[in-house]
């Protein structure tokens, strides 16, 4: 009886084996991780990002966020929900208000594939 193997997905390729600079990317990983740096491109969505992934307790209110920008808070709820849509952010509905959370696997992916620091030279 023979073992069969399992094929890692493509996140788990680029979080593994396949940073940007020692090969290039399939289809399957490009199209998978295209929509999380569209996520990111917007200026707003990376500060929103950041912002909530260094908070305090690693996690964010969208009343802990509007404050850091001059825009509504409407519009920091949709720029949120662009992160949340792209799988950057895991969100709770507690009462009125929704909580934001970094899903740094997506985070650690990311920076899997632009390189890691060992693979940079000082």
């Amino acid at each position: 009886m023979s073992k069969s193997h399992r094929v890692p997905s493509p996140s788990e390729t680029v979080a593994c084996c396949s940073p940007l600079s020692r090969e290039p990317l399939s289809q399957p990983q490009a199209e998978q991780i295209a929509p999380l740096l569209k996520a990111l491109a917007d200026p707003v969505r990376l500060r929103l990002m950041s912002l909530v992934a260094s908070h305090e307790g690693g996690e964010a209110c969208v009343c802990d966020l509007t404050d850091a920008f001059t825009l509504s808070q409407p519009t920091i709820s949709h720029h949120l929900k662009v992160l949340h849509e792209s799988g950057l952010l895991d969100r709770d509905k507690r009462g009125v208000w929704v909580y934001y959370r970094a899903r740094t696997e997506e985070l650690a992916n990311l920076a899997t594939l632009i390189g890691s620091p060992a693979a940079v030279p000082a």
